[in-house]
């Protein structure tokens, strides 16, 4: 931003002793010294609230990106579970379909059997 060199330094520094005065050049020294350190915190501390608000709306994105990612992990495993219920109920009405006639044939009583098929028993 601003390239002081050497030189211009001097030139600086000869005008301030010639308008300020060696009497009171320390002390003006001393005050800008204490401004510029003051100055320098000051911004400082803006760029470390800058970069921390930085920071935390990076963690509000990334946040909001988990929260999605999590809320389309659970519409998918809800439309799984919704699945294996539905073909659990088609499995049952199946097996229900098929038991029903099977218990039919085994509620009909047996056929007598003719005598001449049993066997004696001596």
């Amino acid at each position: 931003m601003f390239d002081v060199g050497f030189s211009e330094m001097i030139v600086i520094a000869v005008v301030a002793l010639i308008v300020i005065g060696p009497e009171r050049l320390p002390k003006v020294a001393r005050t800008l010294g204490h401004l510029w350190g003051r100055a320098q915190r000051y911004v400082n501390g803006i760029k470390a609230d800058i970069s921390r608000d930085m920071a935390l709306e990076e963690l509000r994105q990334m946040k909001q990106k988990v929260q999605q990612e999590a809320e389309s992990a659970e519409s998918a495993f809800k439309q799984s579970v919704q699945q294996v219920d539905q073909q659990m109920q088609q499995l049952h009405s199946v097996a229900h379909s098929v038991s029903e006639p099977a218990q039919a044939t085994l509620a009909q009583p047996a056929a007598k059997i003719p005598e001449q098929q049993k066997f004696p028993i001596d």
